[in-house]
């Protein structure tokens, strides 16, 4: 007899009215067109442009004339070369040209799911027994492009959850790169990439002590027309081109409610989607908490792994994982050090969870087989559903399988607290299937979640409906604890 499942009324769906403005651009010849017909414009036709578009966009955004305005900066350049001094351009022109670079983006149109649920930071003003949290999701939109999402809720003493509205502006955040890089540094953190010697010391050997994205991107792409038929070393090189493109930063207005803040693919190693965050709240040794996700980035053709961080939810620092068990997707950083080194659960082959430990917590190297797939609901795969959740009995790990007709249910494990290579048992039934209900959807019969967590001695799952919505469910934890030591 499977477990009592509590599935709760709340329920998250996509919602196309969650717009952003973003830079847009179509060419530097159509830009260079348009800029040279706005200026010829006399003052009174661009008034006669630009107003209505400012009173009927400032109702959609919360500083429409400052997004104009970036965006006509990001093309200045443009201007020299049709002979126009940027800086004698009347603010109004600047804000109907800024206005032809910026289209808006329906962040969530597509699809809002695969939630992972953490503790707030702020528990203030609470009544005992209720817990403020944070959820974030994989928003897909036009062309289905993956970001991060975020929504408030708070969890009552009896464990029902109520969302908070979202705010009525999305925005982007400010992004701050690497620019620079000192080729020792760089170079150490290239040697997971495993490159032969001789390939790698030609690209240091071609790069001055400091140097910018721009130098090694152009030394690599030489480099792999040379190596155009040995694919190992043509990966290798795009890798670690990867290395340099996948650190930033990434801040948002104190302003902004959190619902308000998405975090889009910034680097052109995620350029088609950043995917499944799995959101932890970790506590190092001395007592200090950080925040930290786990996601796949994607660029149309090949998949990375990387780590986000942050202490406060406004800014965030992003940076490659990378080492031998940094492959595939479902990476989940356990909460704490284990006998003093990070863990981290992971799936290099697609098929089998693996267990990692490492000093650095974005170098994973020696990772270990810990699950295969071992009942008939998950013969296709196995995979983690987020980090590890610590237990007096072990560590909780909810897992999902895929069984027939590509079905994906929840399951969960437990492994040895101070021993996680260990298992001490696992359920032999899905703790969460697709209902009749749940599997119409972007992708059908799918369930699947990104961090639980326990409240009032239950476990509250948050999950993805068929790739579309988002639900939540409770169950019981003690009983939850023993059924799986009762399955072995």
């Amino acid at each position: 007899m499977r477990l009592s499942i509590e599935r709760q009324p709340a329920k998250i769906y996509p919602d196309m009215k969650r717009v952003v403005a973003r830079f847009f651009f179509n060419g530097e010849a159509r830009a260079k067109a348009i800029i040279s017909q706005v200026v010829a414009m006399s003052d009174a036709e661009v008034a006669a442009t630009v107003m209505p578009l400012l009173r009927e966009f400032s109702r959609r955004h919360r500083n429409i004339t400052r997004i104009f305005e970036r965006h006509c900066d990001r093309v200045r350049h443009l201007f020299a070369s049709q002979q126009i001094n940027f800086e004698e351009v009347d603010y109004k022109k600047r804000l109907l040209i800024g206005s032809y670079f910026t289209n808006e983006y329906s962040i969530e149109s597509a699809a809002f799911f695969n939630p992972s649920l953490i503790e707030d930071i702020d528990q203030s003003g609470l009544e005992e027994g209720e817990k403020r949290v944070i959820i974030s999701f994989r928003a897909v939109g036009e062309g289905h492009i993956s970001s991060i999402a975020f929504r408030h809720g708070t969890i009552n003493r009896d464990n029902e959850i109520k969302l908070i509205t979202a705010g009525n502006y999305v925005e982007e955040a400010e992004v701050i790169r690497n620019a620079t890089y000192h080729k020792n540094s760089f170079f150490q953190n290239a040697v997971s990439i495993k490159l032969p010697d001789p390939v790698l010391s030609e690209v240091q050997n071609r790069l001055p002590e400091t140097f910018e994205y721009i130098s090694l991107k152009h030394v690599i792409r030489e480099m792999q027309q040379r190596y155009q038929v040995d694919h190992f070393i043509k990966k290798a090189l795009e890798r670690l081109l990867w290395l340099a493109d996948s650190y930033y930063e990434i801040n948002f207005s104190l302003d902004t409610d959190i619902s308000d803040r998405v975090i889009f693919p910034y680097s052109e190693a995620e350029s088609k989607g950043i995917e499944d965050a799995r959101f932890v709240k970790f506590t190092d040794p001395h007592g200090d908490t950080t925040y930290y996700a786990t996601y796949t980035a994607y660029d149309g053709v090949t998949i990375q792994p990387k780590l986000m961080q942050t202490k406060d939810f406004y800014n965030f620092k992003i940076l490659p994982l990378y080492g031998e068990g940094a492959q595939n997707k479902n990476l989940a950083l356990f909460p704490r050090m284990i006998n003093g080194k990070y863990v981290m659960i992971s799936r290099i082959d697609g098929i089998n969870n693996y267990i990692m430990y490492s000093d650095r917590i974005n170098i994973w190297e020696n990772p270990e087989i810990l699950q295969t797939p071992k009942h008939p609901w998950e013969f296709v795969q196995i995979g983690n559903c987020g980090s590890p959740i610590e237990t007096s009995e072990g560590w909780l790990l909810i897992t999902h399988g895929v069984g027939p007709m590509r079905t994906y249910c929840l399951g969960a494990s437990l492994l040895d607290l101070e021993n996680p290579r260990v298992e001490i048992g696992r359920l032999k039934e899905p703790l969460l299937m697709p209902t009749k209900e749940e599997r119409e959807g972007y992708v059908p019969n799918v369930l699947y979640s990104c961090g639980s967590m326990i409240h009032n001695q239950e476990l509250i799952i948050p999950y993805g409906l068929s790739d579309y919505a988002s639900g939540f469910a409770t169950v019981e934890l003690d009983k939850l604890l023993q059924r799986i030591k009762e399955d072995g």
